[in-house]
């Protein structure tokens, strides 16, 4: 998938503003009861897509593999999913969502060191980039 370094860092810019977003709110309410759908959005949202981004983007040969758009579509519907079930476990107490999604969220990381597994091997087929000095 082209650009899916891009991908995973915008999904987690939008992520970050509504992290951002839900704690303006919950400061301004003085309402703190979201605050795991908040630290979920940022962290499954933000931090954790956007390393991934930064991964991909810093390993080219990564995101050139079709599980690399498998990745991205399932990490992404988890860290979309994530927040959405924790607020329904604190609001409603339904936690099937959060189950669900955290599972799914599991698999996205799965996935992803299948990705670095994948590298290690091709990494260690190849020449040294540095020649010792004789």
């Amino acid at each position: 998938m082209k650009r899916i370094d891009v991908y995973f860092l915008l999904l987690a810019t939008v992520l970050l503003v509504c992290g951002a977003t839900l704690g303006i709110v919950m400061g301004a309410r003085e309402d703190f009861q979201l605050v795991p759908v908040h630290a979920h959005l940022n962290l499954a949202g933000w931090a954790s897509l956007g390393l991934l981004g930064l991964t991909y983007r810093a390993y080219p040969e990564l995101a050139a593999t079709r599980l690399a758009r498998y990745h991205f579509i399932v990490s992404g519907t988890a860290s979309v999913m994530l927040p959405i079930g924790i607020g329904l476990a604190v609001l409603r107490a339904q936690p099937g969502l959060a189950i669900f999604s955290s599972t799914l969220w599991l698999l996205g990381v799965l996935m992803f060191l299948a990705q670095l597994v994948r590298l290690l091997g091709e990494r260690h087929n190849e020449a040294p980039l540095v020649v010792p000095a004789e």
